[in-house]
């Protein structure tokens, strides 16, 4: 297993679940306190990284940050460098891919809010940030929980996108599933299965506190009863 792969990968992952956790938060509550085209839109918009290639997504990406696009020409005049090929420009591809898996947990807990509750709260006066705060995510925590491990796993386990993006330079791009790709490529299958098993121990433990989650709450809420 590469160490470095290992490291990067884990950067990675934990810089794109700390800024999109904190975008999708005010993100799905907008989406939740209301109706309308443009909302519908914003959604279609974000789920879109879940139906299609990861190849594809990859590759517009790479287009608009590299110097054939004007948005790419700007940040290049801007940075003074592109960010195609760059640890950056995997940030950028992952916020992209990974923000439906942030915002949709997010938005399903905030809808499961009582909304009468909320009226209530809201006609003693309380402001509606303050119910958001006091009210709204506390009674999120468990989608806030899924949202930010769903994150982290999902860019883990990134490859399309890492891939046309970053392409495969050691110590700056090259995440861990990229060097799978490659230790298989080269027939060192017992390497490529100690690594796919790490990933295997990280997405499960992951998907096995989201499920445990709400039996944990449904016996602590007992207890309290009982």
């Amino acid at each position: 297993m590469e160490i470095d792969a290992l490291l990067l990968t884990l950067r990675l992952a934990f810089a794109t679940t700390a800024i999109l956790v904190c975008a999708a938060i005010p993100l799905a509550w907008w989406i939740v306190s209301g109706r309308g085209f443009v909302r519908a839109v914003v959604q279609a918009l974000v789920a879109l990284p879940v139906v299609i290639p990861p190849t594809v997504l990859g590759f517009y990406l790479l287009l608009s940050l590299g110097p054939l696009t004007a948005p790419g020409r700007l940040l290049i005049h801007l940075l003074g460098h592109p960010l195609a090929f760059s640890f950056a420009g995997l940030l950028v591809g992952s916020l992209v891919y990974s923000l439906p898996f942030a915002v949709q947990p997010l938005v399903a807990g905030m809808r499961a809010v009582d909304p009468q509750l909320l009226q209530s709260v809201s006609g003693l006066g309380v402001a509606p940030a303050r119910v958001f705060r006091d009210v709204v995510l506390p009674l999120s925590r468990a989608s806030l929980l899924t949202s930010a491990l769903l994150t982290l796993t999902h860019t883990v386990g990134e490859f399309g996108v890492v891939l046309m993006l970053g392409g495969n330079i050691p110590g700056v791009t090259r995440t861990i599933s990229i060097s799978i790709f490659d230790l298989v490529e080269n027939g060192n299958y017992a390497a490529a299965n100690r690594s796919a098993l790490l990933l295997l121990a990280i997405s499960g433990s992951a998907l096995l506190a989201i499920y445990l989650l709400p039996q944990r709450r449904r016996a602590s809420r007992m207890g309290l009863l009982g």
